[in-house]
């Protein structure tokens, strides 16, 4: 590459600090420092403001502990910049240093330009094996990384710290969320200040949510065999960067939007969870690109072989894992969790995969360096911590298996109830064990009763009204012969498979919805709501949708259902008046003077529920009743089966909630025996 004849800066050898990781600027100049245990030689490489033109090399003058480090004066923000790394090509003992290639910072906090997907990008010759070595230079396909003004006006800007049992959670994507919305401006649809619009707050508002729960924002990777298929990384979970946010995000390309929007949405009193990636890279198994990870030192930032270097030790299905295990690894995670802390003013995350993170040498350690690292962190240990309990390796699946602060979510409550009000046979007492904050996986070693994210419907598998709609997967769209996404759905098409005008099945799918939500936000624990599920939104049957960022996987919010709307607006509302969620879990009785609530599991003959009433299989409708100390009882009961006869507890109950006919005004009173009709929850209180 051509490099343009412009004076070259100059180190300043008494200024270069070793403790600072990234491109940081100091006032005036900037302080570059690469951590490559293995590497012999580091080249920053300064490019002009389009970062294509690469105007000068330099070798990074110092060294210690493995970290690269200088100082270069007059240095600003907008500087535009890679490196390269100069090492032992032996792939046979896990080195793949190759100088031609130019890799992105690990630490860079804002890019200029995307991935364009060409053999150069790889460190060997593609048609040889991969102990071959390609001489390339692959800067022109690669994005750079620009160095970024910190200065932002927080003004009193904070974290909010609500409460886990305040809490309830949207996940959402910035895209999906905004591209088809009717009031958001064409030209802010699919970015921050999108997301950030009124419309989109007022709409959180309205159905009661506290925390948004965002879809990966790390700049990632849009994966070459989906762009050569048409496709795209729509998800997101193919990271490039664990520090610079997705640049498709940002409208101008400044991360100051990022903080723009959160502050925002923290104006109006809403959290904003970030779903993180730290279990691999995009850059795959020994077959893949080299972008950074891999040519920066790749036998330290990735898990490899320990009988063969060469290659790369999966256990995420991605073709690599990222080592946490080595303290500099692991100290570039917890960077940057503390970063988006601190900097972005992030209320919490969302670990993907997170048993990966959880790997030792001898498997899956609750107690392992990277949970420890995180529970005695002062920054991190006070924002929402949420694991994803499981990955695809050995001991992968850990539902229940981690410490306080963390929560998880919890895919038993999602099949659990998805098949109690399918009407599975013999599901009553799964269903009392979700209803009660799923005790059996969480009560125990001192964690709360907000242990469980609870959720029917995430990002990953039908959305709650194709669970209602689809017998099957419709994965075609995908290119994989709907080969793809899993075909555990526990679904229910109720009589029509996808779209259909029979009024008689619509009505069926909407109580059946109403009534699965009011199972979420009427659980011990913590609810999540998938967005879209709130009115209805379905993806044609597609339960795979992370390489469809098209109409397939965005919110069409012309086809709200207003019903759908309206009772989990109700629910999050009864929900916080009465105090539903508490941070103890239940109890058969109280003998002490401790807090917790005291349930009652209840028969509709209105006796207590006994051992063959548990295992009676035909039985769809129960009652669950709290009585919380200081305050009023309430009665829940469900019912998957056919209209049948509740007898209340002995007293005057007020009805709080039916969900068949959207009544939330709570004047209705009752006792005796009532009607709970088919697919339906009733909520009392007295």
């Amino acid at each position: 590459m051509r490099k343009a004849q412009i004076t070259k800066p100059t180190f300043d050898h008494h200024a270069g600090r070793p403790d600072i990781l990234g491109a940081e600027f100091m006032g005036e100049g900037t302080n570059f420092a690469l951590f490559s245990e293995h590497a012999q030689r580091v080249e920053l490489c300064l490019f002009d403001k389009s970062g294509a033109n690469e105007i000068h090399r330099m070798d990074l003058p110092a060294m210690e502990g493995g970290i690269w480090f200088g100082y270069l004066p007059g240095v600003m923000p907008g500087h535009v910049y890679g490196y390269r790394v100069h090492g032992p090509y032996a792939p046979e003992e896990g080195h793949r240093f190759n100088p031609n290639k130019l890799l992105l910072d690990p630490y860079a906090r804002e890019l200029k330009g995307e991935i364009v997907w060409d053999d150069a990008l790889h460190g060997y010759t593609i048609g040889e094996d991969d102990l071959s070595f390609d001489e390339r230079d692959s800067a022109p396909f690669m994005p750079k990384g620009v160095v970024a003004d910190p200065a932002f006006d927080w003004d009193t800007d904070r974290a909010l710290r609500t409460r886990w049992q305040d809490t309830v959670i949207y996940e959402g994507h910035v895209r999906g969320l905004t591209m088809l919305h009717p009031d958001i401006p064409q030209d802010l649809r699919g970015t921050f200040q999108g997301l950030a619009s009124d419309p989109i707050i007022d709409h959180l508002h309205k159905i009661g949510a506290t925390t948004i729960e965002l879809l990966p924002v790390h700049a990632f990777a849009n994966d070459r065999y989906l762009v050569e298929k048409g496709l795209s990384n729509y998800w997101g979970y193919s990271t490039l960067s664990f520090f610079a946010p997705h640049a498709r995000y940002l409208h101008t390309g400044q991360i100051r939007e990022v903080k723009q929007a959160i502050r925002k949405f923290h104006a109006a009193g809403i959290e904003v969870i970030l779903d993180v990636v730290f279990n691999h890279t995009c850059e795959g198994n020994e077959l893949g690109s080299t972008l950074s990870f891999r040519g920066i030192d790749n036998a330290s930032y990735y898990l490899l072989s320990p009988e063969n270097p060469r290659h790369s030790f999966d256990t995420t299905g991605t073709g690599n894992t990222l080592n946490v295990a080595h303290p500099m690894v692991l100290r570039m995670v917890l960077d940057s969790l503390r970063y988006w802390v601190q900097a972005m003013h992030v209320d919490g995350f969302r670990f993907d995969l997170a048993s990966t993170l959880g790997r030792e040498s001898e498997g899956f350690e609750r107690d392992g360096s990277f949970f420890n690292a995180l529970r005695q962190d002062p920054v991190l240990a006070g924002v929402k911590l949420i694991a994803e309990p499981w990955d695809i390796g050995d001991g992968g699946y850990q539902v229940g298996g981690y410490r306080w602060p963390f929560r998880e979510w919890n895919d038993k409550f999602r099949d659990d109830t998805r098949a109690f009000w399918r009407k599975d046979p013999g599901r009553i007492a799964a269903m009392s064990e979700r209803l009660s904050g799923s005790p059996v996986q969480f009560n125990h070693s001192h964690r709360p009763a907000t242990s469980s994210i609870n959720f029917v419907a995430a990002h990953d598998g039908y959305t709650l009204w194709d669970t209602l709609s689809f017998n099957e997967k419709h994965n075609q769209a995908n290119g994989e012969d709907n080969n793809d996404g899993h075909d555990h759905n526990l679904s229910d098409n109720m009589g029509a498979e996808g779209e259909t005008e029979d009024e008689a099945i619509l009505q069926a799918r909407l109580r059946r919805a109403k009534a699965m939500l009011a199972t979420v936000l009427l659980s011990q624990g913590v609810p999540m709501i998938l967005a879209g599920d709130e009115f209805g939104n379905s993806q044609g049957g597609n339960n795979n949708a992370y390489c469809q960022d098209n109409e397939i996987s965005w919110l069409d919010w012309s086809k709200i259902r207003p019903e759908l709307v309206e009772t989990v607006s109700a629910l999050s509302k009864l929900r916080k008046e009465t105090g539903l969620s508490r941070a103890r879990f239940g109890v058969a009785q109280n003998d002490g003077p401790d807090e917790n609530p005291v349930l009652e599991w209840l028969h509709p003959d209105g006796r207590a529920m006994g051992d063959a009433d548990w295992e009676d299989a035909e039985l769809r409708c129960f009652g669950l009743k709290i009585v919380f100390p200081l305050d009023p009882e309430l009665l829940i009961v469900l019912n998957a089966g056919d209209d049948r006869q509740f007898q209340l507890p002995e007293g005057k109950w007020t009805r709080r909630l039916d969900s068949t006919v959207d009544d939330f005004g709570g004047t209705t009173t009752a006792s005796g025996s009532v009607t709970v009709p088919w697919q339906a929850v009733h909520v009392y209180a007295r």
